[in-house]
């Protein structure tokens, strides 16, 4: 529950709730990240304020441990929203094209929320299955809610699919452009510093073979990025994306849609989605109903 007047987490049991936290999820965050920063003001504020270049590895866990409370969250949820505004109030300059912006503009931020269902809807078909008519629009309208949580007002968010994809491909088509962030996130060479966290051993054995892992793990995360952005995304940011590509992309995704499924929860759901899943769980059973286990996406 929740206090009053609180936005609400979209609900146990959802279409998000069953995606967020499966860590096929995370498969899917890079294309939602590039998404993001390829509109101009976005990618000028994460290029000028964000450690994503000194500190990738933190920057990535504090962005996954948000995006975790605002669907498993509870009354936690709403909490994190405010943080995050108040996070990105001094967030301004100038971006690509000459205009000034500010990370808390409507349009900016609205955008930054709106990224999640495109990719979602699509890069499920690759790792989980093709959702259902009924699923893409209780993930919409679940997605709708992150946005409440985030502090977007529904006037600034398309309240329909039908209102949403008009507002989309004239994104696509008006402001998305390749911008140096971008550029970076998809490059296959880039200079990422090795993890800087967990036990010391680890680490300088870690940083001593960084060099010969780097490279496989930069190409890795060049492939899936790209590979999972929707087409017409993908196309309107003028990233190459072959046949060849496709088909090592649909063998990869083969593989991983038959193997994660048949993982018990505590490999398969990070751990915050795994608690409230087992306290939920746990609740309807004293109710005399046993949810599926795979909820209302299955990947069977």
């Amino acid at each position: 529950m929740t206090s009053a007047g609180e936005p609400v987490p979209p609900p146990p049991g959802g279409v998000l709730w069953s995606l967020a936290g499966d860590i096929r999820g995370l498969l899917m965050l890079p294309a939602a990240l590039t998404l993001q920063v390829a509109h101009p003001a976005v990618g000028a504020g994460v290029d000028e304020h964000s450690v994503f270049r000194t500190d990738p590895w933190g920057r990535g866990e504090r962005s996954l441990r948000s995006l975790q409370l605002w669907v498993y969250g509870g009354e936690a949820a709403a909490e994190e929203g405010r943080r995050l505004r108040k996070l990105h109030r001094t967030i301004q300059g100038t971006d690509t094209r000459g205009r000034r912006y500010h990370a808390l503009a409507p349009a900016n931020y609205a955008w930054v929320h709106a990224t999640g269902f495109p990719v979602y809807r699509h890069a499920a078909r690759y790792l989980v299955r093709p959702l259902t008519e009924a699923q893409e629009r209780a993930l919409y309208r679940e997605w709708l809610q992150v946005g409440r949580i985030l502090g977007i007002h529904d006037r600034d968010m398309p309240q329909t699919i039908e209102e949403f994809w008009p507002y989309y491909r004239t994104m696509l088509a008006d402001e998305i452009e390749a911008t140096a962030v971008v550029r970076e996130l998809v490059a296959a060479d880039s200079a990422v510093p090795p993890p800087g966290r967990g036990p010391r051993a680890v680490r300088l054995l870690v940083a001593a073979v960084w060099p010969v892992l780097l490279p496989p793990l930069a190409r890795f995360r060049s492939f899936i990025t790209v590979g999972l952005m929707p087409p017409d995304a993908r196309e309107a940011i003028g990233l190459d994306w072959t046949p060849a590509q496709e088909r090592r992309l649909r063998r990869l995704c083969t593989v991983v849609r038959l193997v994660v499924p048949v993982l018990p929860e505590r490999l398969r759901y990070l751990p915050r989605a795994r608690t409230a899943r087992a306290a939920w769980h746990a609740e309807q059973k004293v109710r005399g109903f046993t949810p599926r286990r795979d909820g209302p996406v299955r990947s069977e």
